[in-house]
Formats: C-alpha cells, sequence, structure tokens
C-alpha cells in the first residue's frame, strides 16, 4: 500500500475525529471504511462533484480507483481483519461497464424497488461481514434508491499479554465515586507509554499489542483537553507525525496526563510499567451528510442534477450516506483458571528489597481514546472516545475461577 493512500486516510480521520468527537458521548468511527467509497464515487464523477470528492481523499481523482483497490486488498491481508465491500443496483440501471470493472471484488446485488425485500437482504450482507456485531445497514433504502455502496470489516485480536479484571474507582474527575470494570496489568518494556506535545495539547498514549499485526493506543489527555484534538494529535503521535517521549527516557514526578514516574524497591532488576485502564464498550452511528463538506459530498449530493456521469448515464446523486460503528476493550484473549493461596507473615526483622528499580505507573480512570493501528504501515483502522467506562459487576466468588495475585510478577 502507497505511503500516500496510508496519510491520506489518517488525514481524513484527523479531520473527522476533530468535528465529531465532543466528549459528549463515547463514539467510534473508521475512516478506513468511508476513504475506499468515497474513491469509488470521486471514479465515477463529474463536474463540481469530482472536484470536491478528490479534495476529501487526498489525491488526483484519476488514481481514486487504483488506491481503492490497493487499500481493500491491504486491509484484507491484515491478520485478524475481515474486510468486504458491496455494490447493489436498481435493476432497471445500467452501470458503465468499465467503472464497474474497476471496482473491488466483493458482492454483487440488484435492488429489486420493494423496500422490506431490499433491505433484508442489505442487512443480512452486513450481518454476515461482522460477525453479527452489526446486524443492520445503516442507511434506509426506499423505492427511490437506485444505487447502494458499502463496505464492512470486523477486526478481531487478542492481546498478546493478559490483563486482570477487577473492580476499579477514580478519586477525582468524571468518574469520581463510580465503581468500574478496571483491567491490570505490568510489564517492563517501558517504551509501551509515551508522552508528546501535539497541537491539541499534553498526550500520554499507551499501546496495547495484539497478536496479529493491529495494535490499540489508548490516548490520555490533560483534564479539560478538546477531545476531538486529543484525538487527532494521537493519530500524530501514533504515525509518528510528532516526536514523543517514551518510557525509558521520561523525567521523573508526573510527565504527562495519567502518569507517574519514580524509583521503587523491588526483588527483581527489571523495571515496571503498571497500567490500570477502564474496560469499554462504545458504539458510533454517524450520519456522513452532516459533514459533506468534510467528506466532498457537498455537490454529489444536490439532487437538483446528476454528479456521477462515468458510473451511469442515468443521472445519480448521493441522498444518504451513514455509518454504524463498535468496539469493545476487554481483558479476553487470555483466559486462566487456578486456586493459589499464599499467606506470609513475619516471622523474624524484615529486610528491604535489594534493588532499586525505575517504576511508572499509568491511571486510565477518566474519559480518554482509543486507536486501533496497523502496526507496520501505521494505518488508523479505527479511532474512538470512551466518555463512559463499563460498571463493575459484583458475582459470587467462584474457587474454580480465582486468579493468582502475582500472575503478572511471577510470568513476565
Amino acid at each position: 500500500m502507497r505511503d500516500s493512500t496510508i496519510r491520506a486516510v489518517n488525514r481524513l480521520t484527523s479531520r473527522w475525529v476533530e468535528t465529531a468527537v465532543d466528549g459528549a458521548g463515547s463514539t467510534v468511527l473508521t475512516a478506513a471504511g468511508v476513504w475506499p467509497l468515497l474513491a469509488q464515487l470521486a471514479d465515477g464523477a463529474g463536474g463540481p462533484a469530482r472536484g470536491e470528492l478528490a479534495g476529501a481523499l487526498g489525491i488526483p481523482p484519476e488514481r481514486a480507483a487504483a488506491a481503492a483497490l490497493e487499500l481493500l486488498d491491504a486491509l484484507g491481508r491484515v491478520r485478524g481483519l475481515d474486510a468486504a465491500t458491496g455494490l447493489w443496483a436498481h435493476q432497471d440501471l445500467p452501470l458503465d461497464p468499465e467503472w464497474s470493472a474497476r471496482l473491488p471484488e466483493g458482492t454483487r446485488g440488484t435492488l429489486s424497488g420493494d423496500p422490506e425485500k431490499d433491505r433484508a437482504a442489505l442487512d443480512a450482507w452486513a450481518a454476515e461481514h461482522t460477525g453479527g456485531r452489526i446486524d443492520r445497514m445503516p442507511g434506509e433504502v426506499d423505492a427511490s434508491t437506485l444505487l447502494v455502496l458499502a463496505s464492512a470489516f470486523a477486526l478481531r485480536l487478542r492481546w498478546i499479554r493478559p490483563f486482570k479484571a477487577g473492580s476499579g474507582d477514580a478519586s477525582q474527575g468524571p468518574w469520581a465515586g463510580r465503581e468500574f470494570l478496571c483491567l491490570r496489568r505490568s510489564t517492563s518494556l517501558l517504551d509501551r507509554v509515551r508522552v508528546a506535545d501535539t497541537a491539541g495539547g499534553r498526550v500520554t498514549v499507551l499501546e496495547v499489542v495484539g497478536d496479529g499485526g493491529v495494535d490499540v493506543h489508548l490516548v490520555l489527555g490533560e483534564p479539560g483537553a478538546a477531545p476531538g484534538g486529543l484525538l487527532s494529535g494521537g493519530v500524530d503521535v501514533v504515525t509518528r507525525a510528532v516526536a514523543s517521549v517514551d518510557g525509558y527516557a521520561l523525567p521523573d514526578g508526573a510527565p504527562g496526563p495519567g502518569l507517574a514516574v519514580g524509583a521503587r524497591r523491588s526483588y527483581s532488576r527489571e523495571p515496571r510499567l503498571d497500567v490500570a485502564t477502564a474496560a469499554f464498550e462504545v458504539e458510533g452511528d454517524h450520519d456522513l451528510l452532516e459533514r459533506a463538506r468534510l467528506f466532498g459530498l457537498e455537490a454529489a449530493s444536490d439532487s437538483s442534477s446528476g454528479h456521477f456521469p462515468g458510473i451511469s448515464a442515468v443521472p445519480l446523486a448521493v441522498h444518504r450516506g451513514r455509518q454504524s460503528a463498535m468496539a469493545r476493550f476487554h481483558a479476553e484473549g487470555f483466559e486462566a483458571s487456578a486456586v493459589t493461596a499464599f499467606y506470609a507473615a513475619a516471622g523474624c526483622a524484615a529486610t528491604l528489597p535489594p534493588y532499586v528499580i525505575r517504576r511508572i505507573g499509568v491511571t486510565l480512570d477518566r474519559p480518554f481514546g482509543f486507536l486501533a493501528v496497523h502496526r507496520t504501515s501505521r494505518l488508523v483502522l479505527a479511532a474512538g472516545w470512551v466518555a463512559e467506562p463499563l460498571p463493575y459487576v459484583h458475582q459470587e466468588p467462584d474457587e474454580d475461577d480465582d486468579w493468582d495475585e502475582d500472575w503478572d510478577d511471577q510470568h513476565r
């Protein structure tokens, strides 16, 4: 995949989060799902619509079709990511054969003009290609619909190192006094956390490594920072557009949001990065025409004339554009059952641990952002905001499901 295509998709992500993420609620979005569809429209557009779409894409319109193919082909090779595209045309709509030939491989269907029948087919496709996580095609199909272009992708990854789930709370901030589902783990790799000064303010970025080619980066800003600007700054950090400092080089104290850096006694020689973050499940439903200028659709959505002579001889205009998305950050990916109890009491005067190590604590106990990033290309696959954590649900203890409290220390 060309670097120019990756940069173009990431730029659209940055611009979208700046306008769509306001902190009022949790959300998730993926420009990687919108960009190839805009490219396919640009390939068949004419007049002002062609120029506007090219501006939103960030590439010349004559390169759009090839870039869309390249992007979708690259996504299809990402381990843990299933990507699909679909096209449905009304049975009476003639399509330009050259434009059709440049489309990526995927579903080809026919719209009957019966909204109920067509809706069932579109919903079934959405459910099939997202593993049932999204069971309805966003937007409404009606008797006036002549053409539907769609993309779907489902990303599934497991953490290289597991989290332990338990109860968490915050002493201050929006989540103060609330009990939420907290995920904890430790590592000796201090470069998993970074701090950077961005246009959206100072941010702390925590990398959580997946077992395939995709990692998730949690982005925490200063209290009161604008969420959209914060996430846009996070994109700059994970794509290495701005410089950052990793945990090995951070000064003692509180050098970044949610950080505590200092020395501590330990029985191990290795440094330690302790992570505590809220688990989350978020959904996003976006009307793309509400931001028609961002997506280059102002002219294309003017129904007073046609804008896609390269798609069909029948005048066409975009009359709906929506995205539904979801994301879930949890402790799964590693499961264990163990019952282990060690009870210790001092039998003589205790001695101090022999080593002094560098210890960093990262705590995400207030609203934060997240970015799913393809590791090698730095393509941002999804971005979102966590306004509310998952609540902690008390359960009766089960002896068979107890966790060894020292699991991370013993297996680092």
